[in-house]
């Protein structure tokens, strides 16, 4: 990912200024990268390697979407829906 594309998804889902590790920055960010590798694995579909590393992006951002539903739950639909994540409650 471009750095700048990274900064500019974290301005959008930042908190405050200069935010780089709520839960909804990680999870956005974890969201353009797995868009990413899912790109590159339907060109190299014996990539294993990648494979494994896009199913850990995708279990932690669902750890952090599980996280983020229990604390504040207005605020897991809000970035569920911007980013257009299934699976709300």
């Amino acid at each position: 990912m471009e750095k700048a594309k990274k900064t500019e998804i974290m301005q959008k889902f930042a908190r405050k200024e200069g935010d780089v590790g709520s839960p909804e920055v990680q999870i956005a960010v974890l969201t353009e990268k797995i868009a990413e590798l899912t790109e590159h694995m339907r060109a190299n579909k014996n990539d294993h390697s990648s494979r494994r590393g896009l199913m850990m992006m995708v279990n932690n951002r669902k750890k952090l979407l599980k996280y983020l539903a229990k604390e504040d739950h207005a605020k897991y639909i809000e970035i569920s829906t911007a980013l257009g994540i299934r699976g709300q409650k």
